[in-house]
């Protein structure tokens, strides 16, 4: 026991359960991310008919990551809360992922560059179950810092250029 408290000190700020700058900057990014999604869906209420379900479930898990995203990085870990939210967190994230396959608006029947991240998710989220569970906190830390900085920000961020719907919406 003395060898895994030491190897978690000697790893630093990431074997920490206390939320770091970066963490604190994810959380603010993931509002900033929120208020813009939902700023789009609100301006683009006259079209929201003519929009697939497949979409919706999209937006709508989104919209779920982004609300947690700072609870979890903001208060505390490893309690019972925590972990319940986590795996919300993480079945928003594989649904997500998975329902990202069947939108294919820009080029009919062939996936776009962004759907690299939609597989990355899916094998980054059991990667982080399985380091919590092992209470790996240091992987865990590691790998959710990569899927907020990957799969939610980056991707989310792609997808308010003007050929996009939420990038047609907010900006007109």
């Amino acid at each position: 026991m003395a060898r895994a408290s030491e190897a978690l000190r000697a790893r630093g700020d990431l074997a920490s359960t206390a939320p770091d700058k970066l963490e604190k900057l994810l959380g603010a990014l993931a509002l900033v991310m929120l208020a813009f999604v939902t700023t789009a869906v609100l301006r683009g209420m006259n079209e929201w008919g003519r929009v697939p379900g497949v979409v919706w479930l999209h937006l709508a898990t989104i919209v779920v990551a982004l609300v947690l995203t700072p609870v979890l990085l903001w208060r505390t870990r490893g309690t019972k809360g925590h972990r319940v939210l986590g795996y919300t967190w993480c079945a928003a994230m594989l649904v997500t992922a998975i329902d990202s396959f069947f939108i294919r608006l820009q080029q009919p029947g062939q996936l776009s560059p962004i759907h690299a991240l939609s597989f990355l998710t899916l094998v980054l989220v059991p990667v982080l179950v399985l380091a919590a569970r092992r209470h790996d906190v240091y992987r865990h830390r590691r790998t959710v810092r990569g899927l907020i900085i990957g799969a939610l920000l980056i991707a989310g961020f792609f997808t308010f250029p003007f050929h996009r719907l939420l990038g047609y919406w907010l900006f007109g």
